[in-house]
């Protein structure tokens, strides 16, 4: 009986063993994914643990109207370097998530720029599967996962891309947390585009790998995510660069392994996702070929090769953080990747022996900094005159260069072991020294004290970590080849992943802002009073651009990179009435216009916001001189709200009109000081309306909004004669309309609005969006 027990005793421990060595071979295996994970958790605890949501609601509170004007939201602002997130990005995805909510494609937002398309937007990224969150979660904890996922999704899928190329779970591991921290991903992930856009850049390459391996399966499916996700993410130049970078690798592969038939199968995969993502593509391609935007060809925007320096001192001309940034533009120039990599790529641009794949990475690292480097270059592209390429901001083109540096750096970390395995002291020297002599080059500057007086200091303070843990690396390395003990070289590894870690997550977190979901656009009573009062109007005041979407409060202004070429150019239009250029990225009607009023009257301008603080300001719109026009309405201790006694109804017939064709005559008569803007309109197209000049019978009409929603207005119509019905929303080719069930012509009236010829008696107008394109 005794044999018979201990014989159990020992089966039952020798399970206990092996349960115990499976669970070590499982965290051997998987403690690189688990370490990125719990790297990624201590980043995101603010949210996770406190439920505090990256979002910069301090910097909100702290600097935007209205609730700037309050004393109780005064405090420290941790970043004050993401104003587009507050008056565009997150207002965007509010409407966007909430039209979804209701079932309805937002098409159409019509409380920007008197209307303007929302899904053709882009940025909005309408067929994001990251909005799939916001219909299980609470609107702010679905916005904090989807900005948080974007390093989750970039590290884990940098450190599967470097295993497949064989690269070791040291050098994987630091190329995917430099990577998923890097300074594209961090200095944008608040938008929850760009970021995301490029974050699956590594599993693309990843799926490419798979194909080429045989594994087609897992290769196609993954490589047709990475491609459709990014290109829903809300940021097509970044998309774009995925995509090309894919493509240049996809040649490399076949040049590499001559199997044309899996070159068919990537690049085929690639152009499915292509044509699927084009349910977003086409319609913005239209809305940018109508904007401004497509025709604004800028040769600046490129990267000083001065600035290089932040790759690893990114504070190295201060900080937006600390308010002492002195020279360039932080975000739109990040290219922060770490000491530890950028030591490392050092020796990965020799490492060609090791994998083949190095010469694609060096030639894509040394491509990138041309491109983004402000050089005589940047004044061909700009001539070139090419679609996207050639009006966008080409220092985002930083972000392939720290990428294929980074993949350079984990074939460098190899390579850098291994040297110390041979004591091959005279190549180690040999690739340390060109950082050894940036480095030197770097402090003699400032000791001679050539940078600007009083910015010596803050720049030796921010150079002053990533020299010392160069030293701290070379004495390592020193140390290692001395001793002549491998198994030491793990303690080399862990070093280097700590030390990588601990600079990206500091980098990271010095930037991102976790602030209350209590101060995310909070409840003000003038807010309430514009949104009881505005009706069928607009408002107009200096409330920025950020509540108007937010809170359904339509405006005749806005900012963004994309809106109606035509509209801004109407609205510039009015400083003196000759025919004026539409701005970049923004329409805001000049206050002291000599038309503004009428802009006013025309659109339908009903309530002006008046912030108590701005009377008697030369630079605000003088409401408090002409009170012969406006009313007072509401008033706090901060605010007035005036009613508009001359206002046109947003909706309005006409019986007269005149033919101008040219863009030029036209905005001429409009704000001709004789032109009865209020009783003619001018019409691009003979509508052909019968007895035109002659009919003034408007004692019978009467016209009525029956339902006003983004995708479709419904107008009620009594005219004793044909007549054109006005509509002061901008025109656009998708918006369709009928009368009484039977399509009609939209004509395009007074440069940039509606019209549509309705007949004599009682008719239902109906405008509406059924379709992208």
């Amino acid at each position: 009986m005794q044999g018979f027990g201990s014989c159990k005793i020992g089966k039952k421990t020798k399970m206990q063993n092996n349960k115990f060595k499976k669970i070590k071979n499982l965290l051997f295996n998987f403690w690189p994914l688990l370490f990125i994970v719990f790297l990624w958790f201590i980043f995101s605890s603010p949210f996770l643990i406190q439920h505090k949501i990256p979002y910069p609601a301090k910097y909100q509170v702290s600097f935007f109207t209205p609730w700037s004007e309050y004393k109780k939201y005064a405090g420290p602002v941790k970043n004050n370097a993401i104003p587009d997130v507050v008056d565009q990005i997150y207002p965007w995805k509010y409407f966007t998530i909430e039209q979804l909510l209701k079932g309805k494609l937002p098409l159409w937002n019509p409380y920007s720029f008197s209307g303007t398309p929302n899904l053709a937007n882009y940025q909005t990224a309408v067929f994001s599967p990251f909005n799939l969150l916001f219909l299980f979660l609470p609107f702010v904890d679905a916005w904090s996962l989807l900005v948080l996922f974007q390093p989750l999704i970039a590290g884990i899928s940098m450190y599967l891309f470097l295993k497949q190329l064989r690269i070791s779970n040291t050098g994987s591991v630091i190329g995917g947390v430099s990577f998923m921290f890097c300074g594209f991903i961090v200095v944008w992930m608040a938008y929850g585009t760009l970021s995301m856009a490029i974050a699956f850049l590594p599993l693309a390459l990843f799926a490419i790998e798979k194909i080429f391996q045989s594994k087609k399966f897992i290769g196609i499916i993954l490589l047709f995510i990475s491609i459709v996700v990014s290109f829903f993410s809300g940021h097509f130049q970044t998309s774009l660069y995925l995509v090309l970078y894919v493509f240049f690798y996809i040649l490399f592969k076949y040049f590499s392994a001559k199997d044309f038939k899996k070159i068919i199968v990537a690049l085929s995969v690639c152009f499915l996702g292509i044509l699927i993502a084009s349910i977003q593509i086409l319609p913005s391609i239209e809305f940018y070929k109508l904007s401004v935007r497509s025709e604004i060809f800028s040769n600046t925007g490129g990267i000083p090769f001065q600035y290089l320096v932040t790759i690893f001192s990114p504070d190295f001309y201060g900080s937006p953080i600390t308010g002492n940034s002195w020279f360039g533009y932080y975000a739109e120039w990040a290219g922060f990747i770490g000491i530890i990599p950028f030591i490392l790529a050092s020796f990965g641009f020799f490492a060609r022996k090791q994998n083949n794949s190095v010469v694609f990475f060096i030639f894509a690292t040394l491509i990138s900094l041309f491109l983004f480097l402000d050089t005589p270059l940047q004044s061909l592209i700009s001539a070139l005159k090419i679609p996207i390429f050639s009006t966008s901001v080409p220092s985002r083109m930083i972000v392939i260069f720290s990428f294929s540096v980074i993949v350079l750096s984990g074939f460098g970390f190899d390579l850098f072991i291994g040297l110390i395995k041979k004591r091959n002291i005279k190549k180690i020297v040999l690739h340390l020294s060109p950082i050894v002599i940036i480095f030197f080059i770097l402090w003699f500057i400032l000791i001679l004290k050539i940078l600007p007086p009083g910015k010596i200091i803050l720049s030796m303070r921010n150079l002053f970590l990533p020299t010392a843990i160069l030293v701290f690396i070379i004495g390592l390395t020193i140390l290692f080849v001395t001793i002549k003990k491998d198994k030491a070289l793990l303690f080399l590894g862990f070093a280097l992943i700590i030390l990588s870690s601990f600079d990206s997550l500091r980098f990271a977190n010095k930037w991102m802002p976790f602030d209350s979901p209590d101060l995310i656009f909070p409840s003000v009573p003038v807010i309430t009073e514009m949104q009881k009062s505005v009706g069928t109007g607009r408002v107009y005041g200096e409330f920025g651009s950020n509540i108007e979407t937010y809170y359904h409060i339509p405006s005749i202004e806005g900012y963004d990179p994309l809106y109606s070429k035509r509209y801004g150019e109407f609205i510039e239009s009015s400083v003196n009435g000759e025919l004026a250029q539409a701005k970049k990225t923004e329409v805001f009607i000049n206050k002291r216009g000599k038309y503004t009023d009428r802009v006013l009257d025309l659109l339908g301008v009903n309530i002006i916001f008046h912030p108590i603080s701005r009377t008697n300001q030369s630079w605000a719109y003088p409401v408090w001189e002409k009170l012969n026009k406006y009313s007072v309405i509401y008033q706090d201790d901060k605010f007035q709200l005036f009613k508009n006694d001359t206002v046109m109804p947003r909706v309005k017939l006409f019986h007269k009109y005149e033919v101008i064709k040219n863009d030029k005559k036209l905005i001429k008569r409009f704000y001709d000081d004789d032109f009865d803007f209020r009783n003619v309109l001018i019409v691009e197209k003979e509508p052909k309306i019968e007895n035109n000049i002659h009919s003034n019978s408007q004692n019978k009409e009467d016209v009525k909004i029956i339902t006003y929603s983004p995708n479709e207005i419904t107008i009620e119509v009594t005219s004793e004669n044909p007549a054109l019905l006005f509509i002061s929303d901008n025109y656009y080719p998708t918006w369709r309309a009928s009368v009484n069930g039977q399509a009609t012509n939209i004509y395009r009236v007074d440069y940039t609005f509606r019209a549509v010829v309705v007949p004599r008696g009682k008719s239902i107008v109906r405008f509406y969006l059924d379709r992208l394109l």
